[in-house]
């Protein structure tokens, strides 16, 4: 068991509360664009597809999040000893990257300051 100094304990602690708005954040502002896309074309996934990759520049940042995506769940199935990990893998299919990551940083620091 590592003991930490105060110092540490305090820079831990802003650690976890700036991944966790940024989880928030990474959360609702992906979705405030794909809620009304998804309210004018409904669940369309061929017409989601179409659009996503639609030019050169939405295909470069189409591929980027999609190769995160995978990164990541391979980063939170590589933590077995992050509880509620699972919370984050969900995140990444249903909201993206820019939840996931942070939400399982936050999880990720609250079990480290369990140790």
């Amino acid at each position: 068991m590592t003991v930490l100094s105060d110092a540490e304990l305090s820079r831990r602690a802003g650690l976890f509360w700036a991944y966790l708005a940024l989880a928030v954040i990474g959360a609702f502002v992906p979705l405030a664009a794909f809620v009304p896309w998804v309210a004018a074309n409904g669940l369309d996934a061929r017409a989601l597809v179409q659009h996503l990759f639609v030019n050169r520049i939405s295909t470069f940042f189409g591929l980027d999040v999609i190769i995160s995506a995978i990164v990541v769940l391979v980063l939170v199935d590589a933590e077995p000893n992050v509880p509620g990990r699972w919370w984050a893998a969900l995140a990444t299919v249903t909201i993206g990257v820019s939840c996931c990551l942070p939400l399982f940083l936050t999880l990720r620091e609250r079990a480290m300051r369990r140790e």
